[in-house]
This record gives structure tokens, C-alpha cells and sequence, in this order.
């Protein structure tokens, strides 16, 4: 939702300035506009002309520009400003800032500024810890500053940060989410994804080709519009789990056991349920202790069902409780679909088949049917990104 924000990025004197790059081009590809405001000592650590370049607009750094009488407005940058982000903002900074200290373009700027202001902190971690610029940070959240953290979620409150800048790529995201619609606010939403993994021995298992990517992205929807997502993730790869966003807690199960009493817990508390995961309907009866070798020419594995999980919270659910389901299928999709409705007490399913090729398993696409007791909506192709919003729109006319 930064498409068309106005957003002036204050860059201080920090060894992180050089991320500041990475910021504006991470905010620029999401549609904003950026205008940079640079300190003196941060024009040590990165030129203006880089800047000026990504921007396409003239880095402001002195109040004068010219020995004619030109002079920059920070009045006026405050009222062109959707969002203030100061990143790397430097302990020195933040004093100033609490104090009221405007001795340069960046501090004039945001004392006049009358949109939201983030900070990402970057400082060594005994700067970080000191008592003086805890009680700065502490000053300045009292003032409505939203501080940007690592490791700390998105509005930090405490002492959790390590002093070190948050990554480009999550201050961008923070922003994003920060003026994306919140029609989840206040809402608990459980969300599975990817597939289970039943041991066969301790180097085989039952498993399939999900990779977790469609409830991810909707777990990444959810949070954006202001839930409390919880994410029951089943082997997702690591490389994938590593970019969610901090606002998401996961759960990290392996087995359907797991991700069953993961589940029955979470939605006790939930407002609503998203069962995308592929879980295994089988597992094998007995799980060998070694290795299984290789000593003729067949082999058979005695399997039994595993739980059903979305009979089970079906069964539990409350009347304000809501539950979508999927369901992949290869023939008769529509009819198995809802069927799969009715017997889970589902109030919409989502429907994908392995006809559409390049969707579903393993792809950044996918093509639904949204599938209810009030009819069928089919969309067309899409990235699992857009794909999601389709969905929670669909989920919070529900809620």
C-alpha cells in the first residue's frame, strides 16, 4: 500500500548508511516517492549523488542551497510527507531528537513533520544498552515515533533491539504495512501450510511436493491488515520461513500429530482458521528404529489414517468461529469440493486443481475457485501474493 506515498528518508552519520540504497529502491518498487534528507556527517559514509540518482530528486542536506537566497522549507516537508523514515537514525540523533535539538535539516524537518515518523536505530550494542539512549528511545515512543527493531516485532516497546539496523527489505515491509487497510485488526487468525512428513525409518518418510508458499503469503496478508497470525508450518524450507514477517509467530511442527495438536490448542483461541496445509492422510503403523536395508525385491508398509484436522475443528468450531478449507483435486473437483464443505463445517473452500498447469505444488501461482454454500467464484490466474488477497477479502466479509 505505498503506491503513491510521499516519503522522506532521513539518513544520518552511520557505517548502515550504505543500506540506506537498498531502502529506496525497496520503497521506489513499491510505488513511493522518496525525498532524502541527509545529515552532514551522513554525507561521510554515502555521496548525495547515489542518492540523488535512486531518486531521482536533489538530497537535501542545508538549509541554504544557494548564496542567493534559496533556501529548503522544513515546513514544507512536513506537510508533503505521507511518512518520516530516519534510517540508520544514530544515537546522537535520537538525542537530539528528544531534546529538541534542531541544529541541522534533519531534526527541523522532524520537528515540523506532521505525518508518522519511524525510526531504525543503528548503533553499537553499548550505545545501544546505554541508560541515556534507552531513556531517549523510551521519550521519543511517548512522542508516537514508531521504532523499527530487529528481532523485536513492529512497534518495539522495550529493551529487545541489539542496536544493530533492521534489514531494508522488513523497514520497507513495516512501512507497507503500516498503511495497508487493518479490517483484521483485533482478529486472531490460525493459519496452516505446507506438507507433513510420517517417518517411514529415520531417513524416509510420506510426504508431498507443497511448499508452503500459499499460506505463507496468506499469513503475510493477514498480519499486513493488522491480525495476530498464527502460522502452523509444517517442512517448509528455511530459505522461505527466513523472509516472513516478524508479526507472524510460527509454529514449526513436522508430522500430522504435531501439526493436529498444534491446531486443536490455536483455534481454541482463534476468530478464524485457514487450513491450507497438505497434511499426509496416511502414516505407516510402525516406524522402523534403523535404517531399513535393501535385502529383497519388495516391501510393504501397513499404513493408517492419520488425524483429520479439519473434522476436528469443525467439530469444535463456535458460532463466531469461522474455518476456510482446501482442497486440491485431480477429478471432480466441484463435487468433492463441496462435499469436503459440508463435512468439515467449513464456511468456504478453496479450490485448485492439478489440470492448471504451473500452479499449486512448488509455483508462485496459482488459479482458485472460492466455493460456498451461496455459490462458486472462479478467478483467474495469479501470484500466490494476490491470490491470498482474494481470499481474506472473501474472509472478512465473514467476520
Amino acid at each position: 500500500m505505498l503506491k503513491g506515498k510521499k516519503i522522506v528518508l532521513g539518513i544520518t552519520g552511520s557505517i548502515a548508511a550504505y543500506k540506506a540504497c537498498y531502502i529506496i529502491r525497496g520503497l521506489i518498487k513499491a510505488g513511493a516517492e522518496v525525498q532524502v534528507v541527509i545529515t552532514p556527517a551522513g554525507k561521510e559514509f554515502i555521496t548525495p549523488i547515489t542518492l540523488s540518482a535512486l531518486t531521482q530528486k536533489p538530497v537535501i542536506s542545508d538549509f541554504f542551497s544557494q548564496r542567493d537566497g534559496t533556501w529548503h522549507s522544513h515546513v514544507a516537508l512536513g506537510l508533503w510527507a505521507d511518512a518520516m523514515l530516519i534510517a540508520p537514525c544514530t544515537a546522537s540523533t535520537l538525542g537530539k531528537m528528544a531534546n529538541g535539538v534542531a541544529d541541522n535539516m534533519l531534526i527541523t524537518t522532524y520537528l515540523s513533520m506532521k505525518a508518522p515518523v519511524f525510526i531504525a536505530p543503528a548503533m553499537d550494542l553499548d550505545m545501544y544498552q546505554h541508560p541515556t539512549t534507552q531513556a531517549n528511545i523510551q521519550k521519543l515512543q511517548s512522542f508516537g515515533n514508531l521504532m523499527i527493531e530487529p528481532q523485536s516485532g513492529f512497534l518495539a516497546s522495550g529493551l529487545e533491539g541489539k542496536g544493530r539496523m533492521e534489514e531494508p527489505e522488513q523497514i520497507v515491509r513495516y512501512l507497507d504495512y503500516y498503511f495497508e487497510e487493518k479490517d483484521l485488526k483485533g482478529k486472531k487468525i490460525m493459519i496452516t501450510a505446507g506438507p507433513t512428513y510420517e517417518k517411514i525409518d529415520p531417513v524416509r518418510f510420506i510426504g508431498n511436493y507443497s511448499s508452503g508458499k500459499m499460506g505463507i503469503a496468506l499469513a503475510e496478508q493477514c498480519a499486513r491488515r493488522g491480525a495476530e497470525v498464527s502460522l502452523i508450518a509444517g517442512p517448509i524450507s528455511s530459505s522461505l520461513l527466513s523472509h516472513i514477517s516478524s508479526l507472524i509467530s510460527v509454529i514449526k511442527v513436522e508430522n500430522c500429530e504435531e501439526m493436529y495438536q498444534a491446531a486443536t490448542q490455536t483455534f481454541a483461541t482463534s476468530d478464524a482458521a485457514i487450513l491450507c496445509a497438505a497434511v499426509a492422510d496416511f502414516r505407516p503403523e510402525t516406524i522402523a528404529g534403523e535404517k531399513i536395508k535393501r535385502e529383497k525385491d519388495d516391501l510393504v508398509i501397513r499404513l493408517k489414517p492419520t488425524h483429520d484436522i479439519a473434522a476436528e475443528l469443525g467439530s469444535m468450531k463456535k458460532p463466531h468461529q469461522r474455518m476456510v478449507g482446501f482442497a486440491l483435486e485431480t477429478d471432480n473437483e466441484l463435487q468433492n469440493a463441496q462435499s469436503k464443505l459440508e463435512r468439515k463445517n467449513l464456511d468456504f473452500i478453496v479450490l485448485n486443481t492439478l489440470r492448471n498447469q504451473g500452479t499449486c505444488f512448488q509455483s508462485d501461482d496459482n488459479q482458485i475457485s472460492i466455493i460456498s454454500r451461496n455459490g462458486q467464484q472462479d478467478y483467474p490466474r495469479k501470484p500466490k501474493s494476490e491470490v491470498a488477497k482474494d481470499i481474506i477479502d472473501q474472509l472478512v466479509t465473514l467476520l
